[in-house]
């Protein structure tokens, strides 16, 4: 008995280290395996949380698509096809030449029906109408086809945000449209306001124009091709060039839709529709979209020359034309620059030029602020 105490007393220390040690140990190897599986369970649910994400993500651009191309389809089948009819419609009306041509057809069989002052005013009249009609043409299909992608990628942008928000706050089961259904058919309709209220002044304008760079231009003078592409793009860049910069703007919305701040982009006594019209005019206003407009212009207008080259081989404008005998060539023309957008070569083209496509893809992805 003794031993043992004296054994005791002699390694009772070593013994409370050892077991303090042990202890240390175990509790130390409790800890870790108690650590380990919070971090299992973190990964696991750091995992789930990614496969989550990741069909959130797959669902959000599932949606996101489906109503872009939505839109799109309204654009293409409906907004488009819409403005092209109305603003066909319009230019024969406003830019009628059939009384011209009677009156000159007229005196050309009934001589004394007519002076030769009169039938040289009606031939001025006929030359300046053409050319402004053609000018026009030009400028209204190309600023239409690309207004209505300007709308189309706004609205999908929009889409996209709205979208994204509600799968951020987890409010997927909410009901309703993205954006106001209201607001959106009335933003897409906004592109009436040519036809509707900007042909008044588009056509004063162009025909000023057009009055300017036809000065001197006598129906004897011989044009070819080359005059006649110089011809149309002299009209077109001293119409664009008329009053201040932009002022081109008035004929496609309304002078008093930028009713909200760009740089305050959800005021709360700012409608949606209001929103999405400051958005557009910050696009049109943006050097890169003038610039947009600039090329679709310049190859439109080649490719109206080039086809009047081809169409009337019988008397070619490439070799040469007196004025006076190409004056009905560009009036066969206007027609076709105003087709129905799946007939209409001219938007085909437009949609093809490289610079477009581009252009939209970072109207789509940037806030107007890029603008």
């Amino acid at each position: 008995m003794l031993s043992v105490r004296d054994l005791w007393r002699r390694h009772r220390r070593k013994v409370f280290i050892s077991v303090g040690v042990l202890g240390s140990g175990y509790l130390l190897y409790k800890l870790y395996g108690a650590h380990r599986r919070r971090l299992d369970a973190l990964e696991r649910e750091l995992a789930i949380q990614r496969e989550s994400e990741e069909l959130m993500k797959v669902q959000l651009s599932q949606i996101m698509q489906a109503h872009f191309e939505n839109i799109q389809t309204i654009s293409d089948v409906m907004t488009l096809p819409h403005a092209m009819h109305n603003l066909s419609c319009r230019v024969a009306e406003e830019l009628d030449l059939s009384q011209l041509l009677e009156r000159l057809l007229q005196g050309k069989g009934q001589p004394s029906t007519l002076t030769q002052s009169e039938k040289l005013n009606l031939w001025e009249r006929l030359k300046i109408l053409s050319f402004t009609r053609m000018a026009l043409s030009v400028w209204a299909t190309t600023m239409l086809s690309l207004y209505t992608k300007v709308q189309v990628n706004i609205l999908g942008r929009h889409l996209y945000i709205d979208t994204a928000r509600r799968f951020e706050s987890s409010s997927t089961t909410e009901s309703g449209d993205l954006v106001d259904k209201e607001d959106q058919q009335k933003f897409l309709g906004t592109v009436d306001f040519l036809c509707q209220h900007g042909m008044p002044p588009l056509i004063s304008d162009m025909e000023a124009a057009t009055q300017e760079a036809l000065k001197g231009k006598q129906l004897s003078h011989f044009f070819n091709s080359t005059a006649l592409h110089e011809t149309i793009m002299q009209i077109l860049i001293i119409f664009m060039s008329q009053g201040s910069p932009h002022s081109w703007i008035k004929y496609v919305m309304p002078e008093d839709s930028a009713t909200s701040r760009i740089d305050d982009p959800a005021p709360s006594d700012v409608t949606e529709f209001e929103q999405l019209m400051t958005e557009a005019r910050a696009v049109l206003l943006s050097a890169e979209f003038g610039s947009i407009l600039e090329i679709c212009m310049k190859v439109v207008v080649n490719a109206v020359v080039e086809q009047m080259g081809a169409k009337f081989r019988g008397g070619s404008i490439a070799m040469g034309l007196p004025l006076a005998r190409v004056l009905p060539q560009v009036a066969q023309m206007c027609p076709l620059l105003l087709e129905e957008p799946s007939k209409n070569q001219f938007i085909r083209i437009i949609k093809c030029i490289p610079e477009v496509e581009p252009f939209f893809t970072r109207l789509y992805a940037n806030m107007p602020s890029a603008y």
